[in-house]
């Protein structure tokens, strides 16, 4: 695994990587508290759906530590509390209400007291972690059956180490290409407003060695005219039973572009990420984020004092458009009547 993005601390904290700190310096944090989890998952310190769902249910573990001498009834009312906190924290990505789902049914059917609650949470949060690494190798070698010798890989945002506990989503079959000597040379959209790809995929892939060409959004039409993607990889934040999906903005169109330019599109997810309960996209809540985040970059402004920003951190792509879904269970197409 190139990097690690998580880990638990020797007290105990939820330490992680602050990914605001990316590629300049690699800072990181233990956390020592739900409440200090759920801002680093609010402000981006810790993103990507597969891991805000692990932070979380390792956020609610450090947040319960203090607790194991209470009776079994004030921690589990403690473990609600700390869930609803958390879940809020963004609202878009699926895997969040999962983790703290599965962290909450695993409290309510211990016996004991808050101590024994508290060490079942412990391996529960860690297991979240291990079975996530696992699925994304599996994606990886689901992926790699689309992934010819020389491929050139457009994607977008970061689904890589930084966003997962393990190897990652989308980018996930390019790992194990790199890993098994196929040539693989990948385009990374910068992905505005935030630059997650130029800061984050570009600095994790360099540090794996993996061969990568930044590129600007809206020069990916211009590569695709040109047949110089051969695939597009993308992760998700949110897949509806009927196969939309929600991701990074900016996703929806390169799979119009896709379309048209007759190129593979592909998107990348674990099976948690899988949400049956809603039947279409345009019932997936799209997180609105602060304007300064267009406005400003890198602390300077861009955009004349007071102009009007508008900043979903979203957008949902149409079924039509994908290829098929890599996920840990194999490349499948939709409906989807079954979540985890």
């Amino acid at each position: 695994m190139p990097i690690q993005a998580i880990s638990w601390s020797p007290s105990g904290a939820v330490r992680i990587i602050d990914q605001r700190a990316l590629p300049e310096a690699e800072i990181t944090r233990d956390l020592e508290s739900a409440e200090s989890v759920a801002d680093a998952i609010r402000q981006l310190q810790v993103r990507g759906a597969p891991l805000i769902g692990i932070a979380a249910a390792m956020g609610l573990v450090a947040g319960t530590r203090d607790l194991r001498s209470a009776s079994r009834d004030v921690f589990i009312a403690r473990v609600a509390q700390l869930s609803e906190l958390l879940v809020n924290a963004r609202p878009t990505a699926v895997n969040l209400r999962w983790a703290l789902h599965r962290m909450a049914g695993v409290a309510k059917t211990t016996s004991g007291d808050g101590a024994a609650v508290w060490e079942r949470l412990h391996a529960e949060a860690t297991t979240i972690w291990e079975e996530d690494r696992a699925m994304c190798r599996r994606i990886g070698e689901h992926g790699l059956t689309i992934l010819p010798d020389g491929a050139n890989v457009l994607t977008h945002c970061n689904t890589g180490a930084l966003a997962t506990g393990g190897i990652g989503t989308a980018l996930a079959a390019i790992y194990l290409a790199h890993e098994q000597g196929r040539k693989v040379h990948v385009f990374v959209d910068e992905t505005r407003p935030l630059l997650q790809g130029s800061r984050l995929t570009m600095w994790e892939l360099g540090h794996a060695g993996i061969p990568c060409t930044l590129i600007t959004d809206g020069a990916a039409a211009t590569l695709m005219r040109q047949a110089k993607v051969d695939v597009i990889l993308v992760g998700a934040d949110r897949i509806c039973a009927n196969g939309d999906f929600a991701n990074k903005i900016g996703t929806y169109g390169l799979a119009v572009l896709a379309r048209h330019h007759g190129v593979p599109f592909y998107c990348a997810a674990p099976w948690s990420t899988v949400d049956a309960s809603l039947p279409e996209g345009d019932l997936i809540p799209i997180e609105p984020r602060d304007a300064a985040e267009v406005t400003v970059m890198a602390g300077r402004p861009i955009a004349p004092d007071g102009a009007a920003a508008l900043n979903p951190a979203f957008d949902v792509t149409p079924a039509r458009y994908v290829t098929g879904y890599i996920t840990d269970r194999g490349i499948v197409q939709p409906p989807f009547s079954e979540s985890p």
